[in-house]
């Protein structure tokens, strides 16, 4: 995902990123929908997140949030998130499933592709 490869816009993404809880996740998704820059979002609440932060580990509850987006996408929506997280660091991570239901794939573009 590097921003110097070629990018195949229509390609599906997969993206993740964690939120403290279940208000700020419902936030940032339902952004993310009404600006088109996700045609859907999952949330998983409950996620036991263990990390290392300033040397400390850490364990909390967060909330996974998932979004289905194209490649196109990516660099609008990893700034989006960036300037809208509450973490200092967030984690935003994007995967291309290799296969996908080809109706699934066209409806998810018309949706980020729409000017609603």
């Amino acid at each position: 995902m590097s921003e110097n490869l070629p990018v195949n816009s229509s390609k599906l993404l997969v993206l993740l990123t964690s939120l403290p809880n279940m208000e700020a996740a419902k936030g940032l998704a339902r952004s993310l929908v009404d600006q088109n820059l996700a045609a859907c979002v999952q949330i998983i609440e409950g996620v036991h997140s263990i990390y290392r932060w300033e040397g400390k580990v850490c364990e909390e509850r967060e909330a996974l949030l998932s979004a289905k987006t194209t490649q196109a996408k990516w660099l609008e929506l990893s700034a989006f998130i960036k300037n809208t997280h509450p973490y200092a660091l967030p984690e935003i991570l994007a995967f291309s499933p290799e296969q996908y239901e080809e109706q699934y794939g066209k409806w998810v573009e018309s949706e980020v592709n729409s000017k609603s």
